[in-house]
């Protein structure tokens, strides 16, 4: 096994999404800071109203899938499909812009709480017009791996063997095959896990202090990894709470234009014209 070292670390930037939201964002800050297949990685979470409460009125997408992870607040999702999610504490939603999708994203709440992450996964060329999906995937129907301390691994996507048990996702499959995971450490928990050594892969520490094969990580930064095919990590006295987040690279150019993501320009403009004239879902 070759452990996975540190390769790079994007901090995330306060910046705004939606309506007004306040938002951290690491990955897709710009166009030039993308781990492929992943094009973006948003953090979000205040107790403040404000910051949160205008919400992601309607807005389409085109060429990738979107995945929303609720720590903890409401939020519902309604899309032209038809579709209607509750996105509550520990939930995930799974959409799949492909050819189009047309959809809002807004606050079920007026105080508290509201904290998660929205993650963009691309999608190659051959899938990019594919019919429009929708996934809801409630707390219940994510799976745990409780460890030796009581450390905690939520599995919303991907699979991985440990101690020779197979251990699957809540989301398993996909030409990226996504491995999408929330680790919680207990204080001075240690955690080692496998990740194929095909895929490009980053962890994000949004809760305590934690260390990879002993150096220190950056706190709301997406730390990218280094080839191998395993991570070694500890958490500090406080525990720690982190993501882990890989799949493989397409290998493809992009073309992104807000929130239509293709491969050449071209196509990108006959997007905006397809959603101009209320082809984009056609």
């Amino acid at each position: 096994m070759k452990n996975r070292q540190i390769l790079r670390v994007i901090p995330a930037m306060e910046t705004s999404d939606g309506a007004g939201v306040r938002i951290r964002r690491s990955i897709g800050q710009s166009q030039h800071v993308r781990l492929d297949p992943f094009l973006m990685l948003d953090e979000f979470g205040s107790d403040q109203a404000a910051d949160y409460i205008a919400g992601f009125p309607s807005h389409p997408h085109r060429g990738f899938e979107t995945v929303t992870y609720m720590i903890e607040g409401h939020m519902l999702h309604e899309d032209h499909l038809g579709n209607r999610g509750d996105l509550k504490n520990g939930g995930v939603q799974w959409m799949t812009a492909g050819r189009g999708i047309i959809h809002s994203e807004m606050p079920q709440q007026e105080e508290g709480m509201m904290r998660g992450f929205q993650l963009w996964l691309n999608l190659p060329a051959a899938e990019k017009m594919k019919p429009a999906g929708y996934r809801d995937i409630q707390p219940e129907d994510i799976p745990q791996l409780t460890l030796a301390d009581g450390s905690q691994i939520k599995l919303i996507a991907g699979e991985f063997e440990r101690d020779g048990t197979q251990h699957r996702g809540a989301v398993v499959g996909g030409s990226t095959k996504p491995l999408y995971l929330d680790i919680q450490l207990q204080p001075g928990g240690t955690v080692s896990l496998p990740v194929a050594s095909e895929l490009n892969a980053m962890l994000y520490l949004y809760d305590g202090r934690a260390s990879l094969d002993g150096e220190a990580l950056q706190a709301r930064a997406a730390t990218v990894l280094a080839a191998g095919d395993q991570i070694n990590l500890a958490a500090a006295d406080g525990g720690a709470r982190l993501l882990l987040i890989a799949g493989q690279p397409i290998g493809e150019p992009v073309a992104q234009y807000g929130p239509f993501v293709m491969n050449t320009v071209a196509e990108i403009e006959q997007t905006l014209q397809d959603y101009r004239l209320g082809r984009l879902t056609g």
